[in-house]
């Protein structure tokens, strides 16, 4: 779970995500948070087995937060790594069912919580930011010649076989791309992907870290690696 000014959030997501899940453990990599997020994931994790906590030096972006966190679960050996956000946007009932999906199925090797699939949904949201998201997801599965449908979701199940035929050293995205390159790398190692319907609530506390930048990146980097499949490069 990375983590950025999420301080009003951890408590409620992680006794949450312990409650639905008693049988994860949790890594928290924050970046610094001048709100005080790592100082209070520290002090719940003096009472709770269950929680790691990885500082990073600053404020450096989704995507190497989510490499750190990868890299320090494969060196422990973990069989399957999820990642989620902290802010409730992700819930803890979503991600059971996803694990279930995943421990009833040795073949799937990533599993997805879509919000654009049958049964999936988002709550809050304008009309205009929905047809933003499925935009880019539509764009995204075009480019890419893949048939997921919510390209961009962050909540996610992968097994650490899958991660470890990903070639995660050359992954350079940073932002939100982040899920999408990780997305056409399961698919490029032949992995097996499965969408699981969730519900998408608005978050109640804290700002989005959403910005132009980010859309930007996505948009660059997703048609660099469209037109690279289309002409036949790797």
């Amino acid at each position: 779970m990375p983590t950025y000014n999420e301080r009003e959030n951890i408590g409620p997501t992680l006794a949450a995500l312990f409650e639905w899940n008693p049988q994860v453990h949790v890594l928290i990599v924050d970046d610094a948070s001048p709100d005080g997020t790592g100082e209070a994931a520290e002090a719940i994790a003096a009472g709770e087995p269950r929680l790691h906590v990885l500082h990073r030096e600053g404020k450096n972006g989704l995507g190497p937060a989510y490499l750190a966190g990868f890299n320090w679960a494969l060196k422990r050996g973990y069989a399957t790594l999820c990642s989620m956000d902290m802010d409730g946007s992700h819930r803890a009932q979503d991600l059971h069912a996803m694990l279930r999906v995943i421990a009833d199925n040795p073949h799937v090797d990533l599993v997805i919580g879509s919000r654009r699939v049958p049964g999936g949904r988002t709550e809050g949201w304008s009309r205009h930011r929905n047809w933003i998201s499925s935009a880019g997801s539509w764009y995204a599965r075009t480019m890419l010649g893949l048939g997921v449908r919510d390209m961009t979701s962050g909540l996610r199940a992968y097994r650490a076989r899958i991660l470890r035929a990903s070639d995660l050293r050359s992954v350079e995205a940073n932002g939100y791309v982040f899920q999408i390159d990780m997305t056409r790398r399961v698919a490029a190692a032949d992995g097996t992907i499965v969408e699981v319907p969730i519900v998408f609530p608005e978050r109640v506390h804290g700002r989005s870290k959403m910005g132009i930048g980010i859309v930007v990146e996505a948009m660059r980097r997703v048609t660099g690696w469209g037109l690279r499949r289309l002409f036949g490069r790797s």
